[in-house]
């Protein structure tokens, strides 16, 4: 499965691979088959992708999402607050998740080899089980160049190591938490030219939040860059989105973004209007591939997709069946 997951080339491959994957977890993952048999819907009744049921993401927080009886290699974890529950990831393959993330970065971006890639994610590299550490690390070790590396608050060192490689006319891409970024520009004013910009997100309390449009342009200008980069992932996902400006995503052939209604949980928008977003993500085929999140955006008739915020719980309306 995996080798056809990845060698996507067309709708149609990916419509009947996306069935089988169906099939396949209805029928092995117990969580995501009682949540069918709630919604009383069978295999037998699914004909199109957009038919097929998303599991709500809270279930990653409560139960073990898994479609293999194989031994768990990794469990990834989300960050959250002091008392605050969070979500587990089981993984069965990791290779999966590796060849997910090489790929898609090639995909949008070219070989890792032709980049230093400098990663300022102090929140995540403080606590244990990030699944973008763990991608993030191995994309640093792929590079195999010795100035690639993480920084934690070694802003100054960071500063230095930017200008002198950007000056030599290396490709640098600089990954970052949006206030670390933020902390490093109001530190430092930049005029880059060969170094690409890529926030994660996140201010996790750190920081008033921003809207995108905000946080960018302040990036931009201290950046002395013509726009900012972002990655679209999360804990419950092996595959990532990449926005190279203007917060507009695609996706690897592998992922797919549909947008829900906000008032009926259970329907499909057509493209162009704003819902809840639904992942499908063929990557994690051991775990739950159709997934709802507590994001907010828009996918376009393209099928490219931007975040235009997230549901608070008092916004989820219609989906009763989220507690099993």
């Amino acid at each position: 499965m995996k080798e056809r997951i990845f060698s996507i080339q067309s709708e149609k491959d990916f419509t009947q691979i996306t069935i089988e994957i169906f099939r396949h977890q209805f029928k092995n993952n117990k969580v995501y088959r009682s949540f069918c048999d709630l919604l009383y819907m069978h295999p037998s009744d699914v004909k199109k992708v957009e038919e097929i049921p998303f599991l709500p993401i809270q279930f990653f927080k409560s139960r073990k999402v898994i479609s293999s009886l194989d031994e768990v290699q990794e469990t990834f974890t989300s960050s959250g607050t002091t008392g605050q529950t969070t979500s587990k990831h089981y993984v069965t393959d990791i290779e999966v998740y590796k060849e997910s993330y090489l790929k898609g970065f090639a995909n949008f971006y070219g070989k890792i080899t032709d980049y230093v890639v400098l990663a300022l994610l102090p929140n995540y590299l403080e606590r244990i089980g990030s699944s973008l550490v763990f991608m993030v690390d191995d994309l640093i070790k792929k590079t195999k160049n010795s100035e690639s590396g993480f920084y934690l608050n070694n802003l100054q060192e960071l500063t230095e190591k930017l200008i002198e490689l950007d000056e030599k006319g290396q490709k640098v891409l600089l990954i970052g938490v949006s206030f670390a970024l933020l902390d490093l520009v109001e530190q430092q004013q930049f005029n880059l030219k060969n170094t690409i910009i890529m926030e994660t997100g996140g201010m996790k309390g750190k920081r008033k939040e921003l809207v995108r449009q905000e946080l960018h342009q302040i990036l931009q200008n201290g950046f002395g860059v013509d726009n900012i980069h972002s990655e679209y992932g999360m804990t419950e996902l092996l595959s990532q989105g990449y926005s190279k400006g203007n917060g507009v995503f695609e996706t690897p052939p592998w992922m797919k973004i549909l947008t829900r209604d906000t008032e009926d949980a259970l329907t499909i928008q057509q493209s162009g209007k704003t819902g809840g977003i639904n992942v499908i993500d063929l990557a994690n085929y051991n775990s739950c591939s159709f997934i709802a999140t507590q994001d907010l955006g828009k996918v376009y008739q393209n099928g490219t997709f931007e975040i235009i915020g997230r549901f608070d719980n008092s916004d989820i309306r219609g989906c009763n069946l989220m507690v099993l």
